[in-house]
């Protein structure tokens, strides 16, 4: 028997067990750095299957790496767990109903993307069992990808530098590789710190914080004409100052995300944005301080890895869907706009070049996918960020999508938490743990495969050094805080 053979049969045998493990991470949504309970789930569940677990690495509480095997390679499979804020949406319902009012939620799959990639170790050390194991296994628990960046932070730590390659993917409404270069980004708060006054009897006594917050954001609009127009600045008002009309805010805070293709770019506007914060502090006689909250750098793909795995997603094909399931993906569908659809079918196309156009432009109404998206060799941006960056520029990383929603439903939304519970959900996360485990045991038995990586991945460093973006003093810090 194949491993691919044997990879599809114990996948398969054991979906009720990955399901249930999926469903209890998306029960326990937690956002970064507080995912106690689903880093233990995983954790826990490596450990029983025979894995050796280190917790709390990197200094983050609720990072872990399973490790089984010795030697060389080493091949890591990347695995992430955390929700977001504000999302909680009760599954399988096709209409906005949240479990907890104003709670969390897992909008982008995540309770999928970590399973998946314990699925494909346990297959692996199935197939070990039987043929004999080569080189080390790891996975590796990765915290705090929403906002956070675990993994810059664990690459910072040197986590990963003896591992020869990592493989990831992502829930997605397609089957796909995920071949393009993200955004570096850097996340800062800016916080004002003036004097409070009573707003009508003595207003000349007072000193507004949020007034700053307000002109810094004003500034920071201004701003937006004259950056790379890839770049993004997106900003949340974290604390107001009250919520009393009648005082002057002493105390308001502001989180900044500045997003761009190149880190360099990202730190010149940061630099920018730190000017304008300061402009505002002169214009209202506040005090500001910045605290650097983190950062990320951009995604380097590695096409001798993605030619593995890509011929892996074609190997595995794609789930077949009953009615039912065919049903309630239309119900959702009902829900989105033909903004969401243009957008997906514009990013699905990203993967491919020209065949990728054509094939986006051939969909109709296509709800669940039925064909791997074309893939090409392309250095289009997908317009978002993600911490796999970092571990990209310090070992060859390769990623693809798996089909788990309806086709068009945007990431970070309620429909998607409500799919996320879903059959549909768990055949897109199965088909991502055989494609994983496929590919990494082509890595960790085929040398020759093995080493095109590594030639390509040292041919693309020695054109730029890896600097992490995340200075030395700044430590992860959760979300409430």
């Amino acid at each position: 028997m194949s491993h691919h053979d044997f990879i599809d049969r114990y996948i398969d045998a054991q979906q009720a067990r990955f399901t249930a493990l999926s469903d209890a991470i998306w029960d326990v949504p937690e956002t970064r750095f507080e995912e106690t309970q689903s880093s233990a789930l995983l954790a826990d569940a490596l450990e029983r299957e025979g894995f050796s677990v280190e917790r709390g690495v990197g200094n983050i509480e609720t990072a872990f790496i399973a490790s089984l095997g010795e030697g060389k390679p080493v091949i890591a499979l990347l695995g992430e767990f955390d929700a977001l804020a504000g999302l909680s949406q009760q599954a399988g319902c096709a209409t906005p109903q949240p479990v907890v009012e104003n709670g969390n939620g897992h909008g982008c799959g995540h309770n999928l993307l970590g399973t998946a990639g314990l699925a494909a170790a346990f297959a692996i050390k199935a197939w070990w069992a039987e043929h004999g194991q080569r080189g080390t296994l790891r996975f590796y628990g990765c915290p705090g990808e929403e906002g956070g960046s675990g993994k810059t932070f664990m690459v910072r730590d040197g986590l990963f530098d003896d591992v020869d390659a990592a493989i990831t993917w992502h829930p997605e409404g397609f089957s796909g590789m995920f071949n393009l270069s993200t955004l570096a980004n850097i996340q800062a708060a800016f916080r004002f710190k003036g004097i409070a006054a009573h707003a009508a009897n003595s207003p000349h006594l007072g000193r507004s914080a949020l007034d700053a917050v307000t002109l810094m954001n004003t500034g920071a609009n201004f701003l937006r004409e004259h950056i790379v127009q890839e770049a993004r600045v997106h900003y949340a008002v974290t604390h107001t100052g009250g919520a009393s009309p009648n005082v002057v805010q002493a105390d308001a805070e502001v989180l900044y995300l500045i997003r761009a293709p190149q880190l360099h770019q990202a730190q010149d506007i940061y630099q920018r944005v730190i000017n304008i914060a300061r402009g505002a502090a002169l214009m209202t006689d506040t005090q500001m301080t910045v605290r650097f909250d983190k950062a990320c750098s951009n995604y380097v793909p590695n096409r001798a890895l993605e030619a593995v795995m890509e011929r892996n997603l074609h190997r595995f094909g794609l789930p077949d869907y009953s009615a039912e399931e065919q049903t309630f993906a239309a119900a959702i569908r009902a829900t989105l706009t033909k903004e969401d659809l243009e957008n997906a079918r514009l990013n699905a196309a990203r993967t491919g070049g020209d065949a990728g156009l054509t094939w986006a432009a051939q969909l109709g109404d296509k709800v669940l996918m039925d064909e791997v998206a074309p893939y090409a060799i392309t250095h289009d941006l997908l317009y978002g960020s993600t911490d796999v960056g970092d571990v990209s520029w310090v070992t060859p990383t390769a990623q693809c999508f798996a089909p788990c929603f309806a086709f068009g439903t945007p990431l970070h939304t309620w429909q998607l938490v409500a799919q996320g519970r879903t059959a549909i959900a768990h055949k897109g996360m199965c088909l991502a743990a055989k494609v994983l485990a496929a590919t990494a045991l082509t890595l960790l038995h085929d040398d020759e495969a093995l080493a095109r990586c590594r030639a390509e991945f040292i041919q693309v460093r020695q054109a730029q050094p890896y600097v992490c973006p995340i200075p030395d003093e700044v430590t992860p810090s959760r979300l409430s805080s």
